[in-house]
């Protein structure tokens, strides 16, 4: 019971912050010029300062066992969906093709996976969360930037490999092995007060995610038919492979190996999480059916009440 109405909150907080991006589209608060330029400070700037804070822990060699597992484990379930997609739709290389697959790869996990994990394993699955969060990242900003972005962007992947979400991550995992040798440094006041104003600051913006990318949504949605894409079978298609077929697959495939639990839960919750707002912003970017996505993205959302909680079970036998 616990377990459904965390899911279910984190669901209404959600519509409740998409239903006010959808007024403001409605009411030409905000324009497609503008809500494609917030989705752009989105991705590019509030996303990595996130990511970063992400890695303001303190070091623990056990934590680090259990991030480097949920990395690995991560990059395997990542790599086996990415592969599955491409014989499934090996057939099929339109545009909504294209928003289906990246929708049944990539969950939203840091928002809907933080307040779950946390609820049930508290500060150390929400670290080991950051692992898996990771990895969404890595993936999301090479593969799923040349898989949205065209050939053209094959020519490009060192600005890809240089972009800020990926260098967040590299700052971010850097100071958290450094924690140690810094905290034997003794450091003169200013400097302690100056970094401690500046973490302060990045938090607030780290904050920003969520609810910017929710209205990014909202907005790309109220200037969609929605009837048009309700009935559109590829939205249940991609729901049921992002929300049954991923989280099942990694149950089936890892279940058997020596992994603590905490660490096969953690990472199994977030697999089963619906699809990743980014996903919208790309679409938006791209000018890749940034309507479907976000229909996806709605659906998906509203269908994880009932088969979240439904993994998550699974996971424990």
């Amino acid at each position: 019971m616990e377990l459904s109405l965390i899911c279910v909150r984190q669901i209404a907080v959600m519509f409740i912050l998409v239903a006010l991006g959808f007024l403001c589209g409605k009411i030409k608060l905000i324009d497609k010029e503008t809500n494609s330029k917030l989705s752009s400070f989105v991705l590019e700037v509030v996303n990595p300062v996130l990511i970063f804070m992400s890695y303001q822990q303190e070091f623990d060699m056990e934590l680090l066992k259990g991030l480097g597992m949920a990395l690995v484990l991560g990059f395997i379930s990542y790599g086996v969906m990415i592969l599955l997609l491409a014989i499934l739709y090996r057939k099929n290389h339109s545009d909504e093709g294209l928003v289906e697959q990246f929708a049944a790869i990539y969950s939203n996990c840091a928002f809907m996976g933080i307040p779950l994990i946390n609820g049930l394993f508290g500060s150390e699955g929400v670290f080991y969360l950051t692992g898996y969060v990771t990895v969404f990242n890595i993936m999301v900003w090479t593969h799923g930037v040349i898989f949205f972005g065209g050939k053209e962007q094959k020519t490009s992947l060192k600005k890809v490999l240089t972009s800020p979400a990926i260098i967040a991550t590299a700052m971010g995992l850097v100071t958290f092995l450094l924690r140690p040798v810094l905290s034997g440094i003794s450091f003169p006041g200013f400097v302690t007060a100056a970094v401690g104003t500046v973490l302060s600051a990045a938090d607030y913006v780290g904050g920003m995610n969520t609810p910017l990318a929710m209205l990014c949504a909202g907005v790309t949605i109220s200037g969609t038919v929605i009837g048009e894409h309700i009935r559109n079978v590829g939205v249940y298609r991609a729901s049921a492979l992002r929300l049954i077929v991923c989280p099942v697959l990694f149950w089936l495939i890892f279940r058997w190996f020596p992994i603590p639990h905490t660490v096969f839960m953690v990472v199994m919750a977030a697999a089963g999480c619906p699809a990743a707002a980014t996903g919208t912003m790309f679409a938006i970017r791209y000018k890749k059916c940034p309507e479907m996505a976000a229909v996806i993205f709605a659906v998906t959302t509203l269908l994880s009440a009932v088969t979240l909680p439904i993994m998550v079970i699974l996971g424990s036998v």
